[in-house]
């Protein structure tokens, strides 16, 4: 916890506080009170600012100086790039080259350069590995780094403190979940300043490593790593950092599938005029069309992500009736 108070201290004044959202219509359509943290307000696009900046702000500066390097589909990708430009730090980012044009051209815009693979034949951590290796560059990944889950961990804080405001002492919290650092990040700020809410991981169906690992009781791999819309949260399987802390802290997983992540991210612009992407919008989905699923009368739902392409977005409203 002390990790996760400096990380938040030296995020403030730096990543944006997100409210916490809510639509009548929603409610009714959930049969519930729906609270929803929007991550995809967050500086580029998502909560992955938040750790990146958290990590590259605490490193020492001889370290900081040598340059940074990071594998991403995206979204950790733009949040490192923008923390190096910040902080006149060099950054290498390894990202798929089917990643969304988008977060490909926003990565490059803020100033990194972009290292491109092919997900299905190509290992990202090799390539990282080796790339650090080769060139001297700290490597920050995206999930399994202390720093980056205590940064991610502010967005716990936040949930706790607006929740304590708004009189939601138990519920459940909603969390897309890739790698696990922004699951267990919440989870442990929760567990010391709001344990009565509980997390529970949402990932796409046919890609639910953590929620079956959970299950098990042990770390198990997805058998396809490509296949769905939702590529922010497509990780082989739970970090080894990460899935220690959510065996211990989170209530059972949950999955919902591309349709329902597409009518999640319509019904948010629509009802919340915040613009959602397919992998972030994936606990919004469970809270929506999976209520028997979910205990209370209040549910937290995180929104972790905004960075779409228009044509995802086009297709995402073709969903409304």
């Amino acid at each position: 916890m002390d990790d996760i108070h400096a990380a938040a201290a030296r995020l403030e004044g730096r990543a944006i506080r997100t409210p916490l959202l809510n639509s009548s219509d929603l409610d009714a359509l959930a049969g519930r009170r729906v609270l929803i943290k929007p991550e995809c307000l967050q500086r580029t696009g998502s909560f992955k600012f938040r750790g990146a900046w958290a990590a590259l702000s605490g490193l020492p500066e001889q370290d900081r100086t040598r340059g940074v390097i990071a594998y991403s589909s995206g979204n950790h990708a733009q949040g490192v790039a923008l923390a190096a430009r910040m902080l006149g730090v060099p950054a290498v980012i390894v990202m798929p080259a089917d990643a969304p044009a988008l977060k490909l051209a926003n990565t490059r815009a803020l100033g990194a350069e972009v290292v491109t693979y092919d997900r299905t034949r190509e290992n990202r951590e090799e390539i990282g590995q080796t790339m650090a290796r080769d060139r001297g560059l700290v490597l920050i990944k995206p999930y399994d780094d202390p720093r980056v889950i205590a940064g991610q961990a502010s967005v716990g804080l936040e949930i706790a403190e607006d929740a304590a405001r708004l009189g939601v002492a138990t519920a459940d919290v909603l969390v897309p979940c890739g790698g696990g650092g922004l699951t267990s990040g919440i989870a442990l700020a929760l567990e010391a300043h709001a344990p009565g809410l509980r997390v529970r991981p949402v990932e796409p169906v046919g890609f639910d490593d953590t929620g079956h690992s959970l299950v098990a009781g042990q770390v198990l791999r997805n058998a396809a790593l490509t296949g769905s819309i939702c590529d922010a949260i497509l990780t082989p399987q739970p970090g080894d950092l990460t899935f220690p802390i959510m065996q211990r802290l989170c209530d059972p997983g949950l999955s919902v599938t591309d349709a329902q992540a597409l009518q999640a991210m319509a019904l948010a612009m629509l009802r919340l005029k915040i613009v959602v992407e397919p992998g972030g919008a994936v606990a919004l989905a469970a809270a929506l069309f999976q209520p028997d699923a979910i205990t209370g009368d209040t549910v937290i739902v995180v929104a972790s992500g905004g960075n779409t392409d228009p044509d995802m977005m086009a297709r995402a409203l073709t969903t409304l009736p």
